[in-house]
């Protein structure tokens, strides 16, 4: 996998983070969505920026341990941007199979992670879409 260019330095807090999402020079605004921090300055932006959530979610580097605490967030968006991760394991996504978003049960049935057992959930679902997409990687698989 080829590595993100420049990408490697350390957010090394909440506020730094905000300052490079916030900051008008593409480069460090570009840092925030590559550049990975500790568990610790993740959280620290979550319980203290919570508009910098759906953000924390973009970054490329987020830890799963982060990525399972934004799976629950009270906005949608975030768990919008979480169900739309690439890394996600299957109990995470076996999880967000039963959020009350539909486009994010959705975003799981077309998910390449999502187990057999959670696309058999979501063949079910209220929402057609869900079920159609759902029942389309039952058949591909």
């Amino acid at each position: 996998m080829e590595k993100l260019r420049g990408a490697g330095k350390m957010i090394s807090s909440a506020e730094e983070f905000v300052r490079l999402r916030d900051g008008s020079n593409p480069e460090e605004y570009r840092r925030a969505a590559v550049d990975s921090a500790s568990e610790q300055v993740w959280l620290d932006v979550i319980n203290n920026y919570p508009e910098e959530r759906v953000w924390v979610a973009q970054n490329k580097t987020v830890p799963m341990s982060i990525l399972k605490v934004l799976a629950t967030d009270s906005d949608a968006r975030v768990r919008f941007m979480v169900a739309m991760k690439r890394k996600l394991t299957s109990d995470l996504l076996d999880i967000l199979s039963f959020d009350s978003d539909e486009s994010i049960r959705l975003a799981v049935a077309r998910h390449k992670s999502t187990s057999n057992a959670t696309l058999e959930v979501l063949h079910n679902d209220e929402w057609e879409e869900v079920r159609v997409a759902a029942g389309r990687r039952l058949n591909r698989k």
